[in-house]
């Protein structure tokens, strides 16, 4: 059913600043460019100024300091991109409902403990003395190992696998496709062959944390793979054995954290970027896009390059680099004029 709300509704959620007729109706959402009179958008770049200016929306989310002139009715607030998500929340579709209980398709062991309103989708494993806590979700085809403990509130979407001995806490969310508790990669070169290193650890995932699709997180070879309170992981993120990465941190799509290293606190690793084992990262550290971490990194701050650096320093360089063939050049002709 189509929801509508007007302007001045918003502006109150949102707790901004309205420059417009509090009673224009709004029934929707959409990006800059493909939003209609009736429907709501946000500016949360500068750089889509001009989109904005020359957007169709009914009412835009400013900043709170700005001072564009718009044909939109504007709701200036201190962070567009939140107050927008604030706003979203008024026309989304209603939340699917899943009935609770074991679907008769799914294969729970007897030893097996579940809490109040669990859902168990179909073709879904519960081992034996896995522990699932109450209003937890398993998706269809869900795999949760032996000894398992899965946190009130906690969501699995299908095809999930959790091995034996995982702990996951509470309003934890884990996409299709994720593997949680795999063995650790260990191998040690003996008589002509690499034989395998036991992986005796387990994975520890903490209270809201949330796990994109296809991911995977190595138990630990000794104690645990630690990720803390908050963390959220994109998609196709690979972190092995004995990682722990600090809580309310950030990894984004492609990433790949080696064994041992310890993340900090209010970290950001930007996509298809690698950090090396056996380092520590300082909390509140942003490492850029395509970033090669190599050793520790000891202070908070935005670094970038192969290897990392701090961002000016990085980028010094790599103005640098970009000088090298007129430098050449200037050098060979030199050492001829010098020759010569």
């Amino acid at each position: 059913m189509a929801r509508t709300h007007n302007l001045g509704e918003i502006a109150m959620l949102v707790g901004g600043e309205l420059a417009g007729d509090p009673n224009l109706a709004i029934s929707g959402i959409n990006d800059l460019a493909r939003a209609t009179a009736g429907q709501i958008s946000f500016l949360g770049n500068s750089r889509y100024a001009q989109a904005a200016k020359n957007s169709n929306a009914g009412a835009i989310l400013v900043p709170a300091d700005s001072d564009l002139s718009l044909p939109a009715a504007q709701i200036r607030v201190k962070n567009p991109s939140a107050a927008f998500a604030m706003v979203f929340t008024l026309f989304a579709p209603d939340p699917i409902q899943w009935e609770t209980g074991v679907h008769p398709a799914a294969c729970v062991s007897p030893s097996a403990k579940l809490g109040a309103d669990v859902h168990i989708g179909p073709g879904a494993v519960i081992e034996a003395d896995a522990d699932i806590g109450d209003g937890a979700h398993i998706g269809a085809h869900g795999y949760v190992g032996h000894e398992t403990v899965i946190g009130s509130g906690t969501f699995l979407y299908p095809n999930v696998t959790i091995r034996e001995r995982s702990v996951i806490g509470r309003r934890v969310i884990i996409h299709s496709g994720a593997v949680i508790g795999a063995d650790g990669f260990g191998y040690e070169f003996h008589n002509g062959r690499h034989v395998k290193v036991p992986q005796l650890g387990y994975v520890q995932i903490d209270d809201d944390v949330e796990i994109g699709a296809n991911t995977t997180i190595d138990r630990g070879r000794f104690d645990k793979t630690w990720i803390q309170e908050g963390c959220k992981i994109d998609n196709l993120v690979m972190i092995a054995h004995n990682v722990v990465v600090g809580a309310h941190s950030i990894i984004v799509a492609q990433c790949g954290i080696s064994g041992s290293t310890t993340i900090g606190k209010y970290v950001t690793i930007a996509g298809q970027s690698a950090v090396v084992g056996h380092i520590k990262v300082a909390d509140q550290v942003t490492v850029t896009g395509w970033t090669a971490v190599t050793k520790d990194i000891p202070k908070s701050g935005v670094y970038r390059g192969a290897p990392a650096k701090p961002m000016k320093e990085s980028m010094r360089i790599e103005a640098l680099t970009m000088k090298l063939p007129e430098l050449y050049e200037r050098l060979q002709a030199l050492e001829k004029k010098l020759s010569g």
